[in-house]
């Protein structure tokens, strides 16, 4: 006999978990329901509120075992985690308020320095506020209310000031 049999690839480490098999599919189930993990990083302010945000950021959604509910890990400092960890059910009602579902089950901390263990890391820094930019130049204010005094409409003309002021401004600090 000539023919080749193959055999079927007999798995050489014996039995694989469910969980690991099943893990991408879960996922991709997940973010076809509307479950992203990027949302809930670049909305992290608007999730948690303003004042749990800045005492610790998400890092990472892992799937369980049972692939029902998912885990977000928390980075937060060793000073903040007490008052965080009383905080952990309703911060997971607020995350799964967004998606509308229980997408997370459980949330885990994890304590450490913002920059991490290793040197160099960047310093995680909370977005600045509208509030926190200062008042533009006094010269640069009256070129803006010059260039937009014609316009009759005071919702336009309004605009045009602020547009022409962040002009202004950024080409002064230009040269």
């Amino acid at each position: 006999m000539t023919g080749t049999t193959t055999k079927p690839e007999r798995r050489k480490r014996g039995f694989e978990r469910t969980s690991k098999l099943l893990g991408a599919r879960i996922r991709k189930a997940g973010e076809s329901r509307g479950f992203a993990v990027s949302r809930i990083i670049t909305h992290w302010d608007e999730i948690a509120g303003e004042a749990t945000a800045q005492i610790c950021r998400p890092i990472e959604v892992s799937y369980g075992r049972g692939g029902f509910g998912a885990t977000l890990t928390v980075l937060t400092t060793g000073a903040n985690a007490p008052m965080l960890e009383m905080q952990k059910e309703q911060l997971r009602e607020k995350v799964n308020a967004v998606y509308g579902y229980a997408a997370i089950s459980r949330i885990r901390l994890t304590q450490t320095a913002p920059s991490g263990f290793s040197e160099g890391q960047a310093q995680f820094q909370p977005r600045k506020n509208a509030g926190d930019t200062p008042a533009p130049d006094p010269e640069v204010k009256r070129r803006a209310e010059e260039t937009a005094r014609d316009i009759q409409d005071d919702k336009l003309r309004a605009a045009l000031e602020a547009l022409a002021t962040n002009i202004y401004t950024r080409n002064a600090s230009k040269s």
